[in-house]
């Protein structure tokens, strides 16, 4: 038999509207004896039946919703479906774009919360971050098996969010065969990128940003382009396509920048007219402004710098600093692509930073374009949550 919760009285609005998410303060009682993961029905404080999820005991979320509908079960088949919906949704736009690199599933957003899978070439790579995700761990392999037959099927849960569900940190092959050559998928009908399934950040790869790496190559011809945070250098790539006169790759990862020269070469580009410096991007950006050092185009692309609420005023410092930096070093006219990819960074609140960091460089600015993340990274209706990636494109005078 199905244990339960019963949610506090009042508590109920959010599920109603089905957001998947019940915090261990909505939570009046539990009964039966659940484990983590396992498969709860979620009622109200009067009975109401409101959702179908799992539990996780030791999480602030303490039950994730799989199913709003009653009389859909929570088996083999199920992951089986909702993988198969996530597929057919992305199918226009693989086709679209040329793509063999794609995010298949983005958690909550595709009804499956903690399970994110990413598409290269002939590698799945899964991060299972949820109880619930663990609990199911083969029926998603098995899921990933029949609808990619014969690909090899790789873990990346070394992500410390696990602890918070009480789980360790995961990694490694869960089926088929690593391939011993790199991996290489291509996107925008036809660039070419070199993932690091391994030990590359995420599950390898940066799959948001490939619509806005191709706006950003649309700014560059002819221009001088910093692309601050590089990583594998992809910003850089479609700078080079672009037309940039110079490309300068910034990151403190000297495997990354490895992997940024590799990446160039794979799409037959011009290397004199790039250039990778391995720094700490907040420490260079103070040196180029000392060097009197100009851009005509700066892609400031940082990691996440808040994990949590308790972090936020301090990550709000670091964004404005590195973009006041950025517009200091901007010729007049000059084009500043930023991003934030912390969840809990609204749009209003990014937009605020970026202009208060051009008013404290003193210059005058114009938000030319309004950037997000990819189409296979779907934002659902109900968990505003899932709108993570923000960017702006401003002119600086």
């Amino acid at each position: 038999m199905t244990s339960s919760i019963t949610l506090v009285a009042g508590r109920e609005k959010s599920l109603l509207r089905r957001h998947p998410w019940v915090f261990s303060r909505a939570v009046d009682r539990v009964q039966g004896q659940p484990n983590a993961g396992d498969t709860v029905d979620i009622l109200s404080h009067k009975g109401q039946w409101l959702g179908r999820g799992f539990y996780s005991p030791q999480s602030q979320i303490r039950a994730r919703v799989w199913t709003f509908d009653r009389n859909e079960h929570i088996d083999e088949a199920f992951f089986l479906r909702r993988l198969e919906r996530a597929k057919a949704g992305r199918e226009d736009l693989i086709h679209e774009q040329g793509l063999t690199g794609y995010r298949l599933c983005a958690a909550e957003s595709d009804g499956l919360p903690g399970v994110t899978i990413d598409v290269y070439a002939n590698v799945v790579v899964c991060q299972l971050l949820s109880t619930g995700a663990e609990r199911w761990r083969k029926a998603i392999v098995a899921a990933l098996t029949s609808l990619y037959p014969g690909a090899c099927i790789y873990e990346r849960s070394d992500v410390a969010v696990r602890k918070k569900e009480g789980l360790k940190e995961r990694k490694g092959l869960l089926a088929g065969t690593l391939p011993t050559e790199p991996v290489v998928i291509e996107e925008n009908n036809g660039v070419r990128i070199l993932i690091d399934v391994e030990t590359g950040h995420k599950t390898g790869f940066y799959l948001d940003q490939r619509d806005n790496r191709r706006i950003a190559g649309r700014y560059c011809q002819g221009k001088r382009v910093l692309n601050c945070f590089s990583y594998t250098g992809t910003f850089g790539v479609y700078a080079l396509k672009g037309g940039a006169s110079e490309v300068v790759n910034a990151d403190v990862s000297e495997s990354a920048l490895a992997l940024a020269k590799q990446n160039a070469e794979l799409n037959q580009l011009d290397l004199s007219r790039a250039r990778f410096e391995q720094a700490d991007v907040f420490k260079l950006l103070r040196e180029y402004r000392e060097q009197g050092e100009s851009f005509d185009v700066i892609v400031l692309d940082p990691p996440k710098f808040a994990e949590s609420k308790a972090q936020l005023n301090g990550a709000c410092r670091g964004y404005k600093d590195i973009n006041m930096l950025a517009f200091q070093l901007l010729n007049p006219g000059g084009v500043l692509l930023t991003f934030s990819c912390s969840g809990l960074m609204t749009s209003d609140l990014f937009q605020k930073i970026v202009a208060d960091a051009a008013l404290d460089a003193g210059r005058d600015a114009q938000i030319l374009e309004r950037l997000n993340q990819a189409a296979d990274h779907p934002i659902g209706t109900a968990y505003p949550e899932g709108h993570y990636l923000k960017g702006l494109v401003v002119r600086a005078w």
